[in-house]
């Protein structure tokens, strides 16, 4: 039987990378997806991976543009497959308060955070319905739980994302396909680390595990919610932030 095929979106990122490297370990059959004009250093990545023996192949698609998406996992389904797992992690952030915000600082979070959920997923539901089997997972945030100060658009478009999963795992539970929310604290990665030292110590204070959480253990999360054995998993957010925000 032929590997299951899982597109992970903003795979190149910090938390993409470790989510590509976790099912290929998996023995998943990995596409990473990238921006369109980042070809270069896509390839680059991809490089360093396969010099890990981590097998993973990429494929460039705008996720905020409906057009660009379909075109992407089209050229996936007659390069490589049907997609089978979905790994929404495409986020950008542009914080401002809200009366300094620009609409373009709000309509760019919007589209790349949540509506590029709607857009990949909406060319892969299909074809997961008819097999009868799909894993859809939706990379939000503990500030799309929380708030943050200086991020009304990020934080609506996460919350917007578990909004999205609960809906959205209603109508296809029946069609063996799972649809669930992974919410990562503080996460150490390129992003995070270019934050001002000073307010990383603040932020670190008020977590009670005492640090800021590895992309190896978003990841992990991601591999478990893949399998089979979790089919009775859907619907669900599972917070993966320290403790840093806890509710039922």
């Amino acid at each position: 039987m032929p590997p299951q095929i899982a597109l992970v979106t903003g795979g190149t990122g910090g938390i993409g990378t470790a989510i590509c490297q976790q099912l290929s370990s998996q023995g998943y059959r990995v596409v990473a997806g990238y921006l369109p004009g980042d070809t270069e250093s896509a390839k680059a990545w991809q490089e360093r991976l396969l010099a890990d023996e981590c097998q993973v192949e990429i494929e460039a698609g705008d996720v905020a543009c409906f057009d660009s998406s379909q075109t992407m996992v089209r050229s996936i389904e007659s390069r490589i497959g049907a997609v089978d797992i979905l790994v929404n992690c495409a986020g950008i952030t542009k914080d401002k308060t809200l009366r300094n915000m620009e609409h373009e600082q709000w309509q760019a979070v919007i589209d790349t955070n949540l509506s590029s959920v709607f857009n990949v997923t909406r060319q892969v539901i299909e074809s997961m319905s008819s097999r009868g089997f799909g894993r859809i997972i939706n990379i939000s945030s503990v500030n799309g739980q929380r708030g943050q100060f200086g991020q009304t658009n990020y934080s609506a478009a996460k919350a917007g994302m578990h909004g999205f999963t609960m809906a959205l795992a209603q109508e296809v539970a029946r069609n063996g396909i799972t649809v669930n929310t992974v919410s990562p604290g503080y996460i150490q990665t390129e992003m995070t680390m270019a934050v001002p030292k000073q307010i990383r110590n603040e932020i670190v204070q008020g977590i009670p595990c005492g640090d800021m959480g590895q992309p190896h253990q978003i990841a992990h999360v991601v591999g478990f919610l893949c399998s089979v054995e979790t089919s009775y998993i859907t619907g669900a957010n599972i917070p993966v932030n320290g403790g840093m925000y806890m509710s039922f």
